[in-house]
């Protein structure tokens, strides 16, 4: 699938992104909210620019014609898409690069350079769309490697097989998401994974990462969706039986899923797959504050109408994301179905909604099969807002505003006070750090036992600080979620940025088996290292 050339310092390809009226909006938005002085695009250093070391790896001559040296190849698979690597990118600092960026077109392609990384002690970093934004294919600061090589999977992205009759099919890791679903659409099929990465993320960094998608309850992680993998070890290849379920012992699909590179690669999943919706319900409630409407969200998921689409917006967020004037919490509802109309569970979520004190739109919520209802309203701003936030973090980089998130999960029982002591400990951090700054919160996903709240923390800042900006919100939030018993992450994954939190949160005894796991599969110790444990 021809994307276009991926941009080295940012979100998307080259050209695309934001339009000069979206531009104009974001700026004056930015400026109004933070009183700049004078709000200025910055625009990212030219290639010819950029100074990259020489390579201190070249391959042998059989897999030369996999790797490249091409310094755009080599600066688009530095970093990944948080804030702090757009920033380095911006500023023109590539110090630590690959060495190669090498494209595999076969599963043995994938083993052959495994077996050279290993043998000649080279850093192997398993690398999808390059979207992580928590360090995840960073190249790790360790002189105990001779160099190190990005593996890019972009040419393993067929559908091998379709199986209508289980409504599953094997396909290969290396698959972006929209061409995933073109070639499902035929046999109205979709595998229905849908996260705010999807343009530019692969299956594989999806299963390797845990991926959350959009959909904000059910079939929402794609733990749910593997039927079973295919996984190139530096010690082999290993497969799983492909079943509906299994009760014969540690399941281990879970062993990879989440697994981060560090044991394997990723080369092919079977994925079971949902029959693409025909009918669609939405509507969107206002809300006088967060407590009302976060107490409406626990009972629609408590009495099991399992919304597409149940994002809590708190007043904020809400009107960063265009769905609200800043004056009261939103909250988006949506209901689709392959098979049924959906007026019963609208209206009984409605219904929740109205208990709780939500201000409930006449006619709201009617089943349509007009997918485009999705794009009107509150919840297309939303939907908008979604969509092109990793355009957005570009655009505020170059224009000095600093802006990143952080998310979690907890308990019901536990959210009001651990909602109360983030927001708080980001708001300080916020104000100490930027002078004045805003906290916003959304729910991005709900389960009956508790919510993921979303946090993103702006405020006016500059390139020179920016880092040591990120440095303190971040560290503000790790400590704000590990010392309440939340989670360091929901979907974003570890890699290296939530390493400090993680190490808390992870039981020892599993540590210690996720290293004898390591050493057995990964003896030389090259897969991606220091993501999840030490080598």
């Amino acid at each position: 699938m021809n994307q276009g050339r991926r941009k080295y310092y940012g979100w998307g390809v080259v050209g695309g992104g934001l339009n000069a009226e979206q531009t104009s909006q974001v700026v004056a938005d930015m400026t109004k909210r933070f009183g700049l002085a004078a709000a200025k695009v910055t625009p990212p250093p030219p290639i010819d620019q950029i100074s990259l070391r020489a390579p201190r790896v070249r391959p042998p001559a059989a897999l030369a014609a996999l790797c490249s040296e091409d310094p755009w190849e080599r600066a688009s698979h530095t970093y990944g898409k948080n804030l702090r690597d757009t920033l380095r990118a911006f500023r023109g600092e590539f110090s630590n690069p690959p060495d190669q960026v090498a494209f595999p077109r076969t599963e043995a392609d994938v083993a052959a350079l495994l077996d050279w990384c290993s043998d000649q002690r080279i850093v192997a970093i398993p690398y999808g769309g390059g979207s992580s934004v928590v360090g995840g294919v960073e190249v790790p600061l360790d002189d105990r490697y001779r160099g190190a090589v990005s593996i890019d999977l972009k040419h393993l992205d067929q559908v091998l097989e379709l199986d209508r009759t289980s409504r599953a099919a094997r396909i290969q890791a290396g698959v972006y998401g929209p061409h995933l679903e073109a070639q499902l659409r035929p046999h109205g099929l979709s595998l229905r994974h849908f996260p705010q990465s999807f343009e530019f993320s692969t299956l594989g960094g999806w299963i390797a990462t845990r991926s959350g998608g959009h959909f904000a309850t059910l079939y929402t992680h794609i733990d749910d969706l593997v039927e079973s993998l295919r996984v190139v070890t530096p010690s082999g290849i290993d497969e799983s039986f492909r079943l509906p379920g299994s009760g014969a012992g540690p399941s281990p699909d879970r062993m990879y899923i989440g697994s981060e590179g560090i044991l394997g690669i990723i080369t092919s999943a079977w994925m079971r797959l949902q029959d693409r919706p025909r009918f669609r319900a939405n509507a969107s409630v206002s809300f006088p504050d967060m407590a009302r409407a976060s107490e409406a969200v626990r009972k629609i998921t408590q009495i099991a109408l399992y919304p597409t689409n149940c994002r809590l917006l708190d007043p904020v967020q809400a009107q960063i994301s265009g769905a609200g004037d800043g004056t009261e919490a939103i909250l988006v509802l949506g209901f689709e179905s392959a098979d049924h109309p959906l007026d019963a569970w609208m209206k009984r979520a409605l219904e929740c909604c109205s208990d709780h004190g939500g201000r409930v739109p006449e006619n709201a919520g009617l089943t349509t099969d007009d997918a485009s209802v999705t794009r009107k309203g509150k919840t297309g701003a939303w939907r908008d807002a979604f969509v092109l936030g990793p355009y957005h973090r570009e655009l505020l980089v170059s224009l000095g505003v600093f802006s990143t998130t952080c998310e979690t999960a907890i308990t019901w029982d536990r959210f009001p006070e651990f909602h109360h002591k983030v927001t708080t400990a980001l708001q300080d951090a916020a104000n100490r750090v930027f002078g004045r700054g805003t906290v916003a919160c959304r729910f991005t996903h709900v389960y009956p036992d508790g919510p993921a709240p979303y946090y993103t923390v702006q405020g006016p800042s500059n390139t020179k600080d920016m880092i040591a900006h990120w440095n303190e919100i971040k560290a503000a939030a790790g400590e704000a979620f590990v010392n309440n018993g939340a989670t360091i992450t929901h979907h974003h994954a570890v890699g290296r940025d939530h390493r400090p939190w993680y190490d808390r949160q992870r039981p020892e005894g599993f540590a210690r088996a996720l290293k004898a796991a390591k050493k057995a599969l990964d003896p030389a110790g090259v897969l991606n290292p220091g993501v999840l444990i030490d080598v």
